[in-house]
C-alpha cells in the first residue's frame, strides 16, 4: 500500500503563502514600471522641438528599394579600393533597435579597401546602460592597444553618440569619430525616436546613465557628421550640428535607414578615413 507523503502538504502550504505572494509582488512590480515607462513614452514634446515630418517619415519604408537600386548601380561602377598599404582599424556601432548586421554592407567596403573592421561586440542596441557602455569602453581600448593605433569608430544613430562620448574619455584610443544621422545637436526631442527610447530605456533622453558629453562640444579628435536632408528620423539640423560640435559636416542623399548600407557612405567614409593618412605625411 502506498502511504501519503506527509512532505508534500508543507511544501505545497509554503509555495501558497511565499510563492504566490513573491508572484504577486514581481507582477505589480512589473505593472509599475511599464506604467512608468508608458508615462515617459507620451511625455509632451517640447513646443520648439520638431522632428522631420510625417511625410519624411514614412518615405523611410522605401529604403529596401533605395538600397536595391543603388546596389545595381554600384555593381556596374564598384567602390575603388584603397591601397592594401593604407588600412586602419574601424569600429562599427549599430543604431537603436539594430543589430551590427545591419551595416554589413559598409563593413564589406570597408575591409574591400585594406581597412580591418570590427562590430561594437554587444549584439542588438537597445540603448546605453552603464555597464554596457563599460564593456563597450574597454572593447576600444583594448583593441586599440591590440592593433597599436587608434580606432575610426563610425556610429549610425544613437551609436554615433556612442562613439562621440566614448572619444571625450578616450581620446588616445579613438582616431577619428564619423557620425551617421546622429541627433547630437540641439533639442534632444528633434527627432521621431526619442518616445520610443524613453519607453525601452527605462530613462529619459535628458539623462543618459552614461554621461552627455556626446552632445554639444566635439570630441578632441577629428569629428565628421554625415546627414541627410532626407532623413525621416532625425531632424537634418540635429545630425548636422554647427561649428564647434564637429569638425565638418557632409550631406549625402539617403534615407535615415539608408545610413547603414548605402553605397554612397561607403564611398564617404573610405575617402574620410584615406584623409587620416593625408593629415600624417
Amino acid at each position: 500500500m502506498i502511504q501519503p507523503n506527509s512532505l508534500s502538504l508543507p511544501r505545497v502550504a509554503w509555495f501558497d503563502e511565499h510563492g504566490v505572494g513573491a508572484a504577486r509582488a514581481r507582477l505589480g512590480d512589473w505593472r509599475a514600471e511599464i506604467a512608468r515607462r508608458g508615462a515617459l513614452a507620451f511625455q509632451p514634446r517640447p513646443t520648439e522641438a520638431r522632428g522631420p515630418a510625417l511625410a519624411r517619415l514614412l518615405s523611410e519604408l522605401k529604403t529596401p528599394y533605395e538600397l536595391w537600386s543603388a546596389g545595381r548601380a554600384e555593381r556596374r561602377d564598384p567602390v575603388i579600393s584603397a591601397p592594401q598599404d593604407i588600412s586602419h582599424p574601424v569600429m562599427l556601432l549599430p543604431g537603436f533597435g539594430t543589430h551590427p548586421a545591419r551595416m554589413k554592407g559598409l563593413r564589406t567596403a570597408l575591409e574591400g579597401a585594406g581597412h580591418r573592421v570590427a562590430d561594437w561586440g554587444l549584439g542588438f542596441n537597445f540603448g546605453p546602460s552603464a555597464d554596457r557602455f563599460a564593456r563597450l569602453c574597454e572593447r576600444v581600448v583594448t583593441m586599440a592597444r591590440r592593433e597599436g593605433q587608434p580606432l575610426v569608430l563610425v556610429g549610425w544613430s544613437l551609436g554615433g553618440l556612442f562613439a562621440r562620448e566614448i572619444a571625450h574619455r578616450h581620446p588616445d584610443a579613438v582616431a577619428m569619430v564619423i557620425t551617421m544621422g546622429s541627433p547630437f545637436s540641439g533639442d534632444r526631442r528633434a527627432n521621431n525616436a526619442w518616445r520610443a527610447y524613453q519607453l525601452i530605456t527605462g530613462h529619459t533622453v535628458d539623462a543618459p546613465p552614461v554621461g552627455d558629453r556626446a552632445f554639444g562640444a566635439k570630441p578632441p579628435v577629428p569629428t565628421i557628421a554625415l546627414w541627410s536632408p532626407r532623413d525621416g528620423i532625425v531632424s537634418p539640423r540635429s545630425s548636422c550640428g554647427w561649428p564647434g560640435e564637429r569638425d565638418r559636416a557632409l550631406a549625402l542623399r539617403c534615407t535615415h535607414l539608408g545610413f547603414a548600407g548605402h553605397p554612397a557612405v561607403a564611398r564617404t567614409l573610405i575617402t574620410l578615413i584615406g584623409t587620416l593618412d593625408q593629415d600624417n605625411r
